[in-house]
């Protein structure tokens, strides 16, 4: 199962002007584990993530994926291991229905045709929304367009989920709903987020990026419990763990 395992080594990248956004991350993600990239605006959670399937290149350090470390030789096989989805949804979907977005990742495969609408099925009933294969994306909700865009994804079958901010805009409904579904999924998961009380639910290893360094690796628990990690890195502790403060001062 080594190809399932993700490992970064002192990874470090600069904007085209020169700010660093990344200055030296390193962790290794093993085999089905679900885990959490948390840290304020700014603090180099998005950057990360796009460097775990070739978007952006390092400028020094190392990304490996499974076996191999990530090259141009390796991308397009790490592109298949690695399944992004981005922040908005809007960035995966372009074309004129639901099942031509999910299905042109199998098709660029060159698979079968017959293969392909099995995906296509398969990956849309798996997030709930087989109804919508025939609707144009542009006609859909946030949610809706949350789980099409997750389709677009295991669809190609990938073996790690990577998505950034995934519960961003959906209403309650959506959001709980969205938050069974990865649940459920038995992949190893990458989420990076500000949304601590999902992490609550999904992740049970946090890792804490504050101005493109790890401050912590750890237990999700011990991390939210930890009041001078999480204001040294602009954190609040998920809505759950703080004190009701109109209980505080009935006490």
């Amino acid at each position: 199962m080594s190809h399932h395992i993700v490992e970064v080594q002192d990874l470090k990248f600069s904007y085209p002007d020169k700010t660093p956004a990344l200055k030296g991350i390193s962790f290794r993600i093993e085999h089905g584990e679900s885990v959490a990239i948390v840290g304020a605006n700014g603090a180099g959670k998005s950057t990360l993530l796009l460097h775990l399937n070739g978007y952006l290149t390092p400028v020094a350090g190392k990304v490996r994926i499974g076996d191999y470390p990530l090259t141009k030789e390796t991308i397009q096989e790490a592109r298949r291991t690695v399944g992004m989805v981005f922040q908005d949804p809007d960035d995966q979907l372009f074309m004129s229905t639901v099942f031509d977005d999910v299905a042109f990742g199998p098709l660029n495969l060159g698979l079968p045709i017959d293969e392909v609408h099995s995906r296509v099925k398969i990956a849309l009933e798996t997030v709930g929304v087989l109804d919508l294969m025939e609707r144009p994306p542009y006609r859909l909700s946030s949610g809706q367009k949350r789980r099409v865009a997750i389709a677009t994804v295991l669809s190609m079958s990938p073996d790690i989920l990577v998505m950034d901010e995934p519960t961003a805009g959906l209403d309650p409904r959506a959001r709980r709903l969205l938050i069974e579904l990865l649940k459920s999924f038995k992949h190893s998961k990458i989420i990076a987020t500000h949304d601590l009380d999902m992490v609550l639910d999904i992740c049970e290893r946090t890792i804490v990026i504050h101005d493109g360094l790890i401050k912590a690796d750890g237990p999700t628990g011990e991390i939210f419990q930890d009041d001078i990690l999480l204001s040294d890195s602009h954190l609040e502790k998920p809505l759950r763990m703080q004190s009701c403060p109109v209980c505080c001062q009935c006490q």
